[in-house]
């Protein structure tokens, strides 16, 4: 090897150890902020048991609503202890007095992925809980048939043990102020004060509709669409592979859409994947309307970033990941390929499904470059039309069952993003066939199994 190739390949090296070593710095640095802020609550009164405030987030919402109530109480000189509903078990709560539970529900009724050990396990138990006096605050959507599904199930297993609630449990409809309100009017009470402020999420702002692109012209399926979005004003804004944004349709101001962004900061633009949704009598969805069809292009949309810790890379940077999704989820997994091809991560494996080939392996060119470069180790595209016996995701899964358990034995992470109906439960089911239950919970528990499905 010449002294030229040699001090080329010690380059290498370098930036590829310089890259891990900032990635790995940059986790850590957030590890330790977060241990500092929830440290930091818990002495406001010295002698004072802490409030267990808890609670069971899918995308962000009841935990960023958990922490604002934990220093609403702190503020107050109330100590506090902040946890996700996985961190608790029936032995905490038998040492615990007073708790304030903020759960979200997830599809029809059921719990969110980090409150799903609690639900499958401490919830089938019924522990004497008449010394814990509680408070609990319900997010939901009123057009789901079980409004808060998963709020009333674990209200109604509290009063199976026992447990003695501080007041009615509040259920809110899609961030509903007037709900919040009566929750805070809460806090007031147990924190003995009366200027708790008024909880604001991030501010909407103001982003340019710079691009759009139909990806599945001639598809069995309803259009898809490719969108790009600047920020108008000066501030750059940044985000995490795995985040969401929030956007407001005209029309419908009380209800923002959620959508994954399939960007990075590196882009300079937040890339969207919208399907469109049609309505029986013919009329399109008023968000997905407006943003594939209706809004001209450089039309300012109001836009808020949030952050979806649950579908952050979070303690897997390192790790190899398997990206599995389906239909618009690309959207998502996309992110998070992105990232690992900018911090040189190579070894992927993604399973994604659409129906047909000729129409839907929407951005095609780049999964067949990062496959040419190595960084997709492996890329399995299900197209579910293009045979007589339709496939998907989770069938593929089935196949490759021996590979997937020698990845996880590995160290792998799993991420899910698209349909909750159909393709998010089956790949529950299938992988729950391939290692069992048992080994299933144990990748939520380390945070080795995210899901971000709709």
């Amino acid at each position: 090897m010449t002294a030229a190739r040699i001090l080329f390949a010690s380059l290498l090296v370098a930036l590829w150890l310089g890259l891990c070593l900032t990635t790995w710095l940059a986790q850590r640095r957030k590890r330790l902020q977060a241990a500092h802020e929830a440290a930091s609550l818990i002495p406001a009164a010295d002698g004072v048991a802490p409030w267990l405030v808890v609670y069971a987030s899918q995308t962000g919402q009841a935990e960023e609503i958990a922490w604002q109530t934990a220093r609403a109480l702190h503020t107050a000189g109330v100590p506090a202890r902040v946890a996700s509903l996985s961190e608790i078990d029936t032995d905490a709560l038998l040492q615990t007095e007073r708790a304030l539970f903020i759960v979200s529900t997830y599809g029809e009724g059921d719990p969110p992925d980090n409150a799903a050990l609690f639900a499958g396990k401490a919830m089938r138990q019924t522990p004497a809980l008449a010394h814990l006096h509680y408070g609990l605050l319900m997010l939901g959507d009123r057009e789901y048939k079980h409004f808060c599904g998963f709020g009333r199930t674990l209200q109604g297993w509290l009063q199976s043990c026992a447990a003695q609630p501080l007041f009615d449990a509040i259920a809110v409809s899609n961030g509903d102020t007037a709900a919040l309100h009566d929750w805070q009017h809460q806090l007031n009470r147990i924190a003995g004060t009366s200027d708790v402020p008024d909880w604001q999420g991030p501010p909407y702002r103001p982003w340019r509709l710079a691009a759009r692109r139909h990806l599945n012209p001639g598809s069995a399926g309803s259009p898809v669409f490719h969108l790009e979005l600047e920020a108008e004003d000066d501030e750059t804004p940044q985000w995490e592979a795995g985040d969401l944004v929030q956007i407001i349709a005209p029309g419908d101001p009380h209800k923002p859409r959620e959508y994954s962004v399939a960007s990075i900061p590196a882009d300079g633009r937040i890339h969207l994947l919208v399907r469109q949704e049609r309505h029986p009598n013919g009329t399109l969805g008023v968000a997905s309307g407006w943003l594939t069809e209706h809004a001209p292009l450089e039309t300012t949309i109001d836009l808020r970033l949030r952050a979806h810790g649950n579908f952050r890379i979070g303690n897997n940077a390192q790790r190899p990941l398997i990206l599995i999704g389906n239909g618009t989820g690309l959207a998502g997994l996309r992110s998070h390929l992105k990232a690992r091809a900018a911090n040189g991560i190579m070894r992927n494996w993604l399973i994604f499904g659409e129906r047909q080939i000729a129409h839907d392996f929407h951005y095609r060119d780049e999964i067949e470059a990062w496959q040419a470069q190595g960084l997709l180790t492996q890329a399995d595209i299900v197209f579910s039309r293009d045979q007589e016996k339709r496939l998907y995701v989770q069938d593929r899964l089935r196949e490759r069952a021996e590979e997937v358990r020698v990845w996880l034995d590995e160290g792998a992470a799993l991420y899910v993003c698209g349909s909750l109906e159909g393709m998010a439960g089956g790949v529950e089911a299938a992988l729950k066939e391939m290692i069992g239950e048992e080994k299933v919970e144990r990748l939520i528990e380390q945070g080795r199994y995210r899901r971000d499905v709709y």
